[in-house]
């Protein structure tokens, strides 16, 4: 009896949305030649509580009456963008802070921000706004890595505030470009503040700093983004600092985020870091008082554990309870959504695409250009730091007759990557770059030696063998009729962005059943890598299933199967967002094969080893579960190799006897090679060096490059150098108050060839008005073009409180050999200032020691770099700055 009635409504409605469509584009908001603050005005008058609030959380909801699309604010771009299909894969960031280049660093942002524009360009015609398609990406991570046992270190820019804030205001300014009214892309530094692990206790922690660890080390990069980068946005950590959680610490959103440092954008907390308030970190009792409490703090747009866990709601979706409370006011909501308002203005999201310059980059055109891949190859060769070169060990000599590559890391892809990965289109392992680089008259063998480290699943695809299969592809989640059915032979795919059936739409699902036979009698781990949907069953039984809605995941399971038995097998697949990859993997029991054999065989029969070892992503990074010696919640508990690696490595050099062995590490963090300092000749620190990784390592090894990447962080030798990991008081850490001798220090790097420093020009006393102005000669006194970084330290007269010494300026220079270069530097006040007890920054009358070199001053036990040094004396009166 209703339905005429609810026909009449939907009627209305429909002819209603035409109307206001076809008068949308004559609305204030959407007019690009009145002032912003005055769209702003408009479009927050226009907009019901209700929907105000649905444009707060990190997928924002669209309002269909005023057309104003959904706006997706969660976008990953650490190293290259990420999660949304194929793109250029640049090395990891702490690989990009080993290069010691911020003009590098300024290029690589700026090309990851040409190539969001010209995927989101694509997705907007497609009519597709999801999570991974936006403009407002989460990176960079300028938290200093105070810790080498923190998992996500690899995603900083290191241990230094000085080069961290160097590095971070180049990638800042590269990803949001300089055009003057439009912003190319929306950088968000982040964890703001005091964030660096342990990752097991991140959502409970209360940090206690000083005054002088909180300016000096831990919001030093932070302010040079807000102030010299002009970053559009920041992300709130998920701990407490001073026992206030960051999300709702007004000291820190308030008096110094916006007040000292006269930020202007926008606060997004980080995915849950709401709900850490009270469930947490119990400063609050329920969701509603924890988001008006980070709303008055500051936070202006939440990332909810709702956008990952089914579930669990935004916590900023009861802001409109809370105004209707009374607990926050109207003109609170906003004042935040202003923020986010001008965010989306600055986009050019509410102007005709004619009007904003980005809209013509072409995803064909961009994405993965030859440009941008020589960029990733420049980026990968800069990174790679030279440890140790007895002998002239590198480059290998010419006319090889064969070469043995071992180890676990040297044909993995994935390696390759880091965490907060894209996917790139065609990926150089080691093993492939030496290959290419040796030539057809070089022949290279190759063992993998054994897992990486015990207690990984040491899984590989299921063969087709083993595998009859017939896969029917649905439009959505298993609507309808299949679009597609076709026999496939194995379930190994990486669709990435594109569709594996025309006609299937970007949320689509698939379903292989078939039969499963099994090889051997046993227990197998049977398992699938994949996002966002999964499942896998055998004989009607689930042994795996998983769901991210992060990046993909791998779950297993155990089932036991018989020899030659054809088991029913049904893998279902749903993918929703981002990148379409799947793969169904297994262990098969019995006896492994011999690796460790097979290694040292190629070893004694090779002229020359390259052992490729080290780390992975599936061992350090965000709060993750491994169950391997040594790695706890994505943390490390110790510093040397994963079990394992050391024996290997020491058979190796036994088998090899009198010929090269070259050992190359890719990872994330510092490791403690120490019977590898003493026994192998040749040490490369690779990182994880992305797409061109083998082809830059091949490219040292081999001598078309000379090495000229420096260490961001401090190599120690064990964790007895360090204190407890939870203490984030700065004593004893990273080169700045470390008095221990380090394994390899801070700042340090080798070459092919050498370098004098020559005629320091420092003069011998200033006003502390004044800044200071320096230069030096470098030469390159070798035969060999190669980079050098000159870098500039600062230290104040023995006696005096404060780091033992600080980075405050550097730079990279490409020498020919015999060439001799001025550099020139100049210090700031702020550069020769230091943090009073009581909180107060000041420059005061006294001495100040000035080194400049190839390294660290006063530095032994390794290599040391040529460093000259002179002494300057500040006069006048103690001068008051900034914090």
């Amino acid at each position: 009896m209703r339905r005429p009635g609810i026909l009449v409504v939907v009627f209305a409605a429909l002819a209603l949305l035409r109307g206001s469509a076809q008068t949308q584009g004559a609305l204030p908001f959407r007019n690009p030649d009145l002032p912003i603050e005055q769209r702003i005005d408009d479009l927050i008058g226009r907009l019901t509580l209700d929907e105000k609030v649905s444009l707060m959380i990190e997928r924002a909801a669209p309002v269909e009456r005023l057309g104003i699309p959904a706006f997706p604010w969660w976008n990953e771009g650490l190293h290259g963008v990420a999660r949304t299909g194929r793109a250029t894969v640049f090395p990891q960031a702490i690989g990009l802070a080993a290069t010691w280049d911020a003009d590098l660093m300024h290029r690589v942002a700026t090309a990851i921000a040409d190539e969001a524009r010209a995927m989101n360009n694509r997705w907007i015609s497609r009519g597709d706004r999801h999570l991974y398609q936006g403009l407002t990406f989460w990176s960079p991570n300028i938290n200093i890595f105070r810790d080498p046992r923190w998992g996500r270190g690899q995603e900083t820019y290191g241990e230094d505030p000085f080069l961290t804030g160097a590095m971070g205001v180049a990638f800042v300014k590269g990803m949001q470009g300089d055009d003057p009214r439009y912003l190319k892309t929306i950088a968000t530094p982040k964890h703001f503040a005091v964030h660096s692990g342990p990752e097991s206790t991140r959502h409970t922690v209360n940090v206690k700093v000083s005054d002088v660890d909180l300016f000096e080390t831990y919001l030093a990069a932070f302010r040079a983004a807000v102030v010299d980068g002009k970053a559009g946005s920041v992300m709130c950590a998920y701990n407490s600092v001073r026992g206030v959680p960051a999300c709702a610490n007004n000291e820190l959103l308030g008096t110094i985020l916006r007040g000292e440092w006269g930020f202007t954008g926008y606060v997004v907390s980080d995915c849950g870091a709401v709900q850490d308030i009270y469930q947490g970190h119990k400063t609050r009792a329920t969701d509603v008082e924890a988001a008006a409490l980070a709303l008055r703090s500051g936070t202006d747009l939440e990332c909810g554990s709702g956008s990952w866990s089914a579930g669990s709601p935004d916590a900023f979706l009861t802001l409109a309870d809370g105004v209707r409370a009374g607990s926050i006011t109207e003109r609170d909501v906003d004042i935040a959504l202003r923020r986010l308002l001008q965010a989306q203005m600055r986009l050019g999201v509410y102007d005709p695409p004619a009007r904003v310059p980005f809209t013509t980059l072409t995803y064909e055109a961009v994405v993965n250009s030859p440009a941008h891949q020589a960029l990733a190859l420049e980026a990968a060769r800069k990174s790679i730091v030279l440890l140790k070169n007895d002998g002239g060990t590198l480059p290998l000599r010419k006319g090889l007759g064969t070469i043995a590559v071992i180890g676990a890391n040297a044909d993995d892809v994935d390696v390759l990557l880091g965490n907060y990965n894209g996917t790139p289109v065609s990926p150089v392992t080691i093993r492939r770059g030496i290959e290419a680089a040796a030539g057809p008259s070089t022949k290279v063998f190759y063992a993998r030696g054994g897992p990486l480290a015990p207690g990984l699943p040491d899984l590989v695809p299921v063969p087709a063998s083993a595998l009859s299969l017939t896969a029917a592809y649905y439009r959505g989640h298993f609507d309808g009729a299949p679009v597609a059915t076709r026999a496939e032979q194995v379930v190994d795919f990486d669709w990435a962005d594109r569709l594996p059936v025309d006609g299937l739409g970007e949320i689509f699902s698939v379903r292989w059943t078939g039969e499963l036979t099994a090889p051997a009698t046993g227990v197998y781990t049977l398992g699938f890598r994949g996002a966002t949907s999964f499942r896998v069953l055998i004989d009607n039984k689930q042994i795996a299933y998983g769901r991210s809605d992060h990046e993909p995941s791998l779950r297993t399971g155990r089932v036991t199967l018989r020899e030659g038995v054809k088991y029913p097998i049904r893998i279902e697949y749903e993918h929703e967002k981002y990148d379409a990859v799947g793969r169904l993997l297994w262990q098969v029991p019995g006896v492994r094969p011999d690796e460790r054999g097979a290694a040292l065989d190629a070893a004694r029969a090779a002229d020359a080893v390259i052992v490729v070892l080290g780390l992975s992503s599936e061992l350090e990074g965000e709060e993750m579960s491994v169950a391997v010696e040594g790695f706890k919640g994505g943390d490390r508990t110790r510093l040397d190799l994963p079990d394992g690696q050391e024996p290997l490595l020491k058979a190796i050099v036994e088998a090899a006897g009198a010929k090269p062995v070259v050992l190359v590490l890719l990872n994330g963090s510092a490791v403690a090679v120490n019977w590898a300092d003493e026994h192998v000749p040749a040490i490369l620190e690779a990182w994880y060096p992305g797409q061109s990784g083998g082809t830059a390592v091949a490219d040292v090894l081999f001598g078309r490059v000379s090495p000229g990447g420096r260490l961001p962080v401090t190599f120690y030798r064990s964790t007895d150098q360090l204190p407890p990991f939870d203490d984030y008081a700065m004593k004893g850490r990273t080169y700045r108050y470390f008095t221990g001798q380090p394994l390899y220090p801070f700042g340090y790097g080798l070459s092919y060839s050498t370098f004098q420093y020559s005629n320091l020009q420092v003069p011998r006393g200033i006003a502390t008005d004044e800044s200071l102005h320096l230069a030096i000669d470098v030469e390159n006194s070798g035969g060999v073009v190669a980079d050098e970084v000159v870098q500039v330290y600062v230290a104040r007269d023995a006696g005096s409180s404060g780091p033992l010494r600080s980075l405050k300026g550097f730079t990279r220079i490409l020498l020919r050999p015999g060439e001799r270069r001025t550099v020139r530097f100049t210090l700031s006040d702020r550069d020769l200032s230091s943090l009073r007890e009581n909180g107060e920054r000041t420059i005061e009358p006294g001495r100040v020691i000035v080194s400049v070199g190839g390294g660290q001053p006063g530095i032994k036990g390794v290599r040391a770099a040529e460093i000259l040094t002179a002494t300057v004396e500040l006069s006048g009166y103690a001068k008051r700055l900034p914090r």
